[in-house]
């Protein structure tokens, strides 16, 4: 897809980040990336497979190098199929994202990782994961209040809240949810100081914030499959980002966790 600007998105040089807990950055030379101009950055299309990943999230442990990173624009069009049906999968009530609305998100990635220096292709990875692009997806509350297509830390950005569903769902308000989740909220982290905490500098550091990202901390065990919440998130992380779209996940520690040694500390 193109880069396009939608009417009302606010430009990238008049965009002006909230102080402090919204105005995140990735503070690792060696892993920020704020020039995300080039979409056609990675291996293509990658390969639509999952790989179950376990361990520390390093190269050494088997994860994936970014070198096996798909292309942003790639990884982009292969998962608008999913973004335009999404809402509708969730609830046959809610409106499906439409062509304007999976536009604002492309913008909406691009300024946010610009401000942040995020990688778009991790943002986007985290964005499917949470609400496979749903702009109306619902805010839920799993003892933290998550809205809009990040499920961020109690962010303000939000097209379907208090059941009140909004169509169509503002440009703006698309990007606000994706820099809530990126560079983060009056109320908590986004990917940016997720990334920071992990503190690594290195390829593991997107596998390690995206497991903190998800559930505040990393196990004690430095195993990312350990801990609380979604046992295999940072798994699908890394396979979203080498180009798994519709294949059969082949990760049980959701289902079974000790059959991937899943300890909650």
């Amino acid at each position: 897809m193109p880069s396009r600007t939608t009417p009302d998105v606010p430009s990238a040089a008049n965009v002006k980040l909230a102080a402090r807990a919204t105005g995140e950055k990735v503070s690792n030379g060696n892993i920020a990336r704020f020039d995300n101009s080039n979409i056609q950055d990675g291996a293509g299309d990658g390969v639509d497979s999952y790989t179950l990943y376990l361990g520390s999230g390093s190269t050494s442990a088997g994860w994936p190098d970014q070198s096996r990173w798909v292309s942003f624009e790639n990884m982009f069009n292969n998962y608008k199929p999913q973004m335009f049906a999404a809402c509708g999968n969730q609830d046959g009530r809610i409106p499906n994202t439409d062509g304007p609305e999976v536009g604002a998100i492309w913008d909406g990635i691009q300024m946010t990782s610009a401000a942040t220096g995020v990688d778009h292709r991790f943002v986007l990875a985290v964005l499917m994961q949470e609400s496979h692009g749903c702009v109306r997806v619902n805010t839920t509350s799993g003892g933290v209040r998550n809205p809009g297509l990040m499920q961020d830390h109690n962010g303000v950005g939000s097209c379907n809240d208090n059941h009140t569903v909004q169509k169509p769902c503002p440009s703006a308000t698309i990007y606000q949810m994706i820099r809530e989740g990126t560079a983060g909220t009056s109320s908590g982290d986004g990917l940016a100081n997720c990334i920071n905490q992990s503190g690594h500098g290195d390829v593991s550091d997107f596998y390690r914030g995206a497991r903190i990202y998800n559930s505040g901390s990393i196990s004690k065990s430095g195993n990312l499959q350990s801990n609380i919440a979604t046992h295999c998130y940072a798994s699908d992380i890394a396979n979203r980002l080498t180009g798994w779209i519709n294949a059969p996940s082949r990760c049980t520690c959701d289902s079974n966790p000790s059959s991937c040694g899943v300890v909650t500390n």
